[in-house]
């Protein structure tokens, strides 16, 4: 069956430490995004993801929100130690376990008119499978795990050797302040914005943190401005929450901005507390109004 979004990405295991608690838990941009999905309409949604089957109950505990998900086993889950400091958008990260990159061929009936590639680490999606999957659907993709380099446990930010030639095949890219500046050379999200459509992106998406974000289709900018939060618990997570609300709404045929406030709305809310988006679309919604 054809679905309208398709998440391809490892759930990992998470250690979260912040200056007031120490969590253990999955993670992952498939982890974020099939349990955000879950709280809106999924009837057209499915999960392809990668794991040890040591771990398999993060994959039960999706299925049982009622998730389609189809898993390629994996020697090991990817293991992630995420440190914070007061400011949560500093995070300092190292990678204790690595799984198997994804090949096109171990998926290669998965149909969905969006495919959003939920990149952790740069061998995750090769240029050939990244080429493949255009041809099939919209991709969408993360740039954080194509600008993760680990040596040893450590890791280390770095620049995308195949990113001019990779984004003539992604129509949505999705990036930070750190990564929009790795990719690009460019501090000013505007230019970078620029550079990155100039590259064939059809919808740039930079999260600016509390500054909101800003998102660049057909030569339009559009400021999509941060919901203030009534307490800031964790951020792990809150880029995976935005594409979810972005994509979900955008498949619905909002525009760029609405789907970005909507997208907005739900990190808000994912913000207070510890874990993935677990609102209604209603709370969603009233974020939006009451601000």
């Amino acid at each position: 069956m054809k679905t309208d979004i398709c998440c391809i990405g490892h759930i990992t295991l998470d250690k979260i430490v912040t200056p007031h608690h120490t969590v253990h838990m999955p993670g992952g941009t498939a982890f974020y995004f099939a349990h955000a999905m879950a709280s809106l309409d999924h009837s057209s949604f499915q999960l392809v993801t990668s794991l040890a089957p040591s771990e398999m109950k993060a994959v039960e505990d999706i299925r049982e929100k009622g998730i389609s998900v189809r898993v390629i086993q994996s020697k090991n889950s990817v293991y992630f130690e995420n440190k914070y400091t007061e400011n949560q958008n500093e995070r300092t990260q190292r990678v204790l376990a690595k799984a198997d990159p994804f090949r096109i061929d171990t998926f290669a009936d998965v149909e969905s008119k969006i495919f959003h590639l939920g990149t952790l680490l740069a061998d995750d999606f090769s240029l050939d499978t990244v080429k493949a999957l255009s041809e099939r659907g919209i991709v969408s993709a993360d740039a954080q795990g194509y600008l993760r380099e680990v040596r040893g446990e450590q890791v280390f930010a770095v620049d995308w050797p195949e990113k001019v030639e990779a984004m003539k095949y992604i129509s949505i890219l999705k990036a930070n302040e750190l990564e929009m500046e790795t990719l690009t050379g460019c501090s000013d999200p505007c230019q970078a914005a620029r550079v990155l459509a100039g590259w064939g992106v059809r919808e740039v998406v930079l999260t600016l943190g509390e500054k909101g974000s800003l998102i660049y289709a057909d030569g339009e900018f559009f400021n999509i401005p941060a919901y203030e939060p009534e307490r800031v618990f964790d951020a792990t997570g809150c880029g995976d929450t935005y594409m979810t609300g972005y994509l979900y709404m955008r498949n619905r045929g909002a525009s760029c901005y609405d789907a970005g406030a909507f997208a907005a709305a739900m990190c808000t809310i994912k913000l207070g507390h510890s874990g993935p988006f677990a609102g209604t679309e209603e709370e969603v919604m009233r974020v939006m109004h009451v601000h």
